[in-house]
């Protein structure tokens, strides 16, 4: 069970990223979310099959530092690519 406060860990720093990248209309609303629910989900599952409990810290660790390593990331580079795919597109139908 609590594999879900990880998930929502996840979320929650998934929709902080989501937030605090600018541009958030190039991006879906719930792509940054769920990238950092998976992304919190496999480190959880990952480090729980590597036999390491819940009684130490690195599960929950790994549920607050790798969203955060993936989400930033991502939402940035999600971003940089709609722009350019959206100036291309200007260009090419003579818009912009």
């Amino acid at each position: 069970m609590q594999i879900l406060i990880a998930l929502i860990l996840g979320a929650v720093i998934g929709i902080a990223a989501h937030f605090q990248v600018h541009h958030r209309e190039t991006r879906g609303a719930a792509v940054i979310p769920m990238l950092g629910t998976v992304s919190a989900g496999i480190a959880w599952l990952a480090l729980t099959w590597a036999g390491i409990g819940i009684d130490t810290p690195w599960p929950w660790l790994s549920a607050v530092i790798v969203p955060a390593a993936v989400c930033w990331p991502a939402a940035l580079a999600l971003t940089k690519i709609r722009l350019a795919r959206d100036a291309r597109e200007k260009t090419a139908l003579g818009i912009g």
